[in-house]
């Protein structure tokens, strides 16, 4: 090989067909699709912080100032009632009956309390299923049964963000206790079911006490769980709705639970149920 062979090396060919100022344009077209799609990924990445995290410390204030009022609105009414006298052949006077709840959309007016989800856990209860309030907590759908009714008093919460109040409702078993507090009266649910084997379905009522639906099935906030809208009520049940699953809304997370025993006074109790307190 001559030494002319050696020092010369081929420069860089060009593509045939491909003017110079063509690549230049796919390059910047490249460039530009790049910086687009990580500003979406970046505003995507905020948005769902948005809406795990802070829309939580959101709703956290929010619970905090309905607690507050709450709590002031129930000082200033008595709960204690004047006694019943007893019966005329000596058996226990009845308990005084709940005072009947009349609450305008928006307002606050039950604690909601499930013990299996942990020992502090009490979420105020809005009248309203609205999404203005469903961020503050739980809401109760209008037209439903009010505590301790006869018929379905029907909540729903967010599962996640908005203070992610309903969560962990997959953790609840049959017979868990479920505590409603109004301004006077304790209400105990319990989730329907067999008790103690996991059975959602084995309760004499016929209703499961957990469920997974389509969004439009609406017969779960019937006055009997999955009756007809316009059916009658066979009993005083609570039933909790939530997305499912998690990160989702493409189905329901239902909860069934029926009411346990008799309404119990603040008067007596001040401090709540058994149920409650462990």
């Amino acid at each position: 090989m001559s030494a002319l062979d050696q020092d010369v090396r081929p420069g860089p060919t060009r593509a045939a067909g491909t003017p110079p100022r063509r690549r230049e344009v796919g390059r910047t077209l490249l460039r530009g699709t790049g910086q687009t799609l990580l500003t979406i990924g970046l505003v995507a990445l905020l948005f769902v912080g948005y809406e795990l995290w802070v829309t939580d410390l959101l709703a956290a204030r929010q619970q905090d100032r309905l607690s507050e009022q709450i709590q002031d609105r129930w000082a200033d009414d008595p709960t204690v009632t004047a006694p019943v006298a007893p019966a005329p052949d000596g058996s226990p006077a009845p308990a005084p009956a709940p005072a009947p709840i009349d609450v305008a959309v928006g307002e606050p007016f039950a604690v909601l309390h499930i013990p299996r989800l942990g020992a502090d856990y009490a979420r105020v209860v809005v009248e309203g299923t609205a999404q203005v309030q469903l961020a503050q907590g739980p809401g109760h759908y209008l037209g439903t049964a009010m505590p301790g009714e006869q018929g379905n008093v029907a909540l729903a919460g967010h599962r996640v963000g908005r203070g992610s109040p309903f969560l962990d409702l997959d953790l609840l078993r049959p017979g868990d206790p479920i505590v409603v507090d109004t301004a006077d009266t304790w209400f105990v649910y319990r989730v329907l079911g067999g008790p103690g084997d996991q059975d959602f379905t084995g309760d004499p009522s016929g209703i499961p006490g957990r469920r997974i639906v389509r969004p439009t099935d609406t017969s779960v906030l019937s006055p009997t769980p999955g009756g007809p809208a316009d059916g009658p009520a066979t009993g005083a049940f609570l039933t909790l709705t939530t997305c499912h699953p998690k990160y989702s809304a493409e189905q329901r997370l239902i909860i069934h639970a029926g009411l346990d025993g008799a309404p119990l006074s603040k008067a007596t109790a001040p401090d709540g149920p058994p149920a409650l307190l462990g």
